[in-house]
């Protein structure tokens, strides 16, 4: 088999390798170059003709295409088409689990597992990061006591020059708590300039949370300046650790787990293998009472059907509100949802923002939907949780360890170096390409799919993978010790 024709409804098929024009491919006769991943027409589509994927509309053809020609961006555009869901209508209980495996990790006192159990260092504004930075640079991995797994900075630009009271800083303030009080963090160090907008009492309060042995709080203006403040940081840090190194994973269960969903430098091949392969992993682990997140509002744009036909009409409602709020902040802004693919998605064969939604609603599986949540908003639910975020990884990943996410899983086709602190990241490769130049940042290889390992199979893998790097198993980014950089708290207004 050459193409790949994923529904018998479809109008196009999917290249396996690389096609020379002239070719006689599967009764096609190829009309130009196409590349591996990139669609073909399989009949005559005139223009106006709504082309269809997965069995689903992916856009509308531009142009006349005719039978083995090349369909992308140069012959088929954004389609309105109705995608009226019947709310619900896919709303089903998980099969019960055949077994109930368990994972090792740290109990909190909240009652929260964690998969890491690290010393985090927080900052309450811009001002504070070289201070949070030269901190933890002195507590390397490799001198920490046995059971500690990192110290880390946690690093933005925000908390200050806007509103004291604007939305920014309370979304800033509720990333940070999310953080601070993260089951994957045993104990933090919160660091400010002194007369930043985001003063750290107040927040604190307005989060619930307290001062004391496990989150202590740092002033550089009351310390006395720069050096006097990373010396007294380094002091409560030594303490800290002191206190982390008391842990002691345990036998945990299925329940304790919730998995951030990711997919970035997506490709042709995403939503044929590593999405859906991580689909069926994230219905095996709700099946045993765990949870995921689902985030990147712009990016289920043209696939919101599928998932409002498994949400209740509430939940639903809460759905269609967040993506009428994105259109109207695109198009407040000069832009439109289909501008989303990016040079690297296009290239990989991506065409439409609808064709490049159905292949990220994937990664969800088909579990009912039981909540919408605001971004960096502490789930209120077990099972999958929609949480609001813009469709930028490091944003969006941020959000969704700060709403609970101890584990991040991340597809990608295109190829990322993306790490997660201080939640493991799982990389799952779409091709073969891609996870044999990028082995060191790839985790498992989705591409057996292609050569007939069955999407099952490959989701039991990475089920079994993500219940080993919860248990303390390093995955390849933090191998490469990714994920500090990529705190990347969301900020929408404007700056004063």
């Amino acid at each position: 088999m050459t193409l790949l024709r994923l529904h018998p409804g479809d109008d196009v098929a999917v290249a396996l390798t690389d096609l020379a024009a002239g070719e006689m491919v599967d009764g096609l006769t190829i009309v130009e170059p196409v590349a591996a991943g990139h669609k073909i027409a399989v009949h005559a589509a005139p223009v106006g003709t709504v082309v269809r994927k997965y069995g689903q509309v992916i856009g509308r053809a531009s142009a006349d295409i005719a039978p083995g020609a090349w369909v992308h961006t140069h012959n088929l555009a954004m389609s309105d088409a109705d995608r009226s869901a019947e709310i619900g209508a896919d709303r089903r209980p998980m099969p019960a689990p055949i077994d109930a495996p368990t994972w090792s990790g740290y109990r909190r006192a909240d009652g929260r597992w964690g998969t890491r159990n690290t010393v985090a260092i927080l900052t309450s504004v811009n001002c504070s990061a070289t201070v949070a930075r030269r901190i933890a640079d002195a507590f390397p991995a490799e001198a920490l006591p046995e059971g500690v797994d990192d110290v880390a900075a946690y690093t933005h630009a925000a908390g200050c020059g806007g509103a004291s009271l604007g939305h920014d800083v309370r979304l800033l303030q509720r990333t940070l708590a999310g953080y601070a009080r993260h089951p994957n963090v045993a104990a933090v160090l919160i660091v400010g300039l002194g007369c930043e907008a985001n003063q750290i009492p107040e927040w604190l309060a307005a989060e619930g949370l307290t001062p004391g042995p496990r989150l202590r709080t740092l002033s550089i203006q009351e310390a006395g300046g720069t050096l006097k403040a990373i010396e007294a940081g380094r002091a409560i840090i030594r303490d800290l650790i002191d206190q982390a190194a008391t842990a002691r994973r345990a036998p945990a269960p299925l329940s304790g787990l919730v998995v951030g969903l990711q997919c970035g430098g997506s490709d042709g091949w995403s939503g044929v293998t590593a999405n859906p392969a991580l689909g069926r992993a994230v219905d095996r682990l709700i099946a045993h009472g765990g949870s995921a997140l689902l985030s990147e509002t712009p990016e289920i744009w043209g696939a919101e059907h599928l998932l409002l036909r498994r949400a209740t009409p509430v939940t639903a409602q809460a759905l269609l509100d967040r993506l009428a709020w994105w259109r109207d902040h695109a198009e407040a802004n000069g832009m439109e949802l289909n501008n989303n693919p990016s040079p690297g998605n296009l290239k990989g064969g991506l065409t439409t923002i609808l064709e490049k939604s159905l292949g990220a609603v994937a990664k969800a599986g088909s579990a009912p939907l039981e909540d919408v949540i605001g971004y960096a908003q502490p789930m209120r639910r077990r099972g999958l949780t929609f949480m609001d975020s813009p469709g930028y990884d490091p944003c969006s990943a941020t959000g969704q360890i700060a709403s609970g996410a101890n584990l991040i899983a991340f597809t990608t086709g295109r190829g990322s170096v993306f790490g997660a602190k201080p939640a493991p990241c799982l990389k799952i490769a779409s091709n073969p390409r891609l996870a044999a130049w990028m082995a060191e940042d790839v985790d498992i290889d989705a591409s057996s799919i292609l050569d007939g390992e069955s999407v099952d199979a490959v989701g039991e893998r990475i089920f079994a993978r993500l219940l080993s790097l919860a248990s303390g198993a390093a995955s390849a980014s933090e191998a490469l010790d990714l994920g500090e950089a990529e705190f990347v708290p969301w900020q929408k207004g404007a700056y004063l």
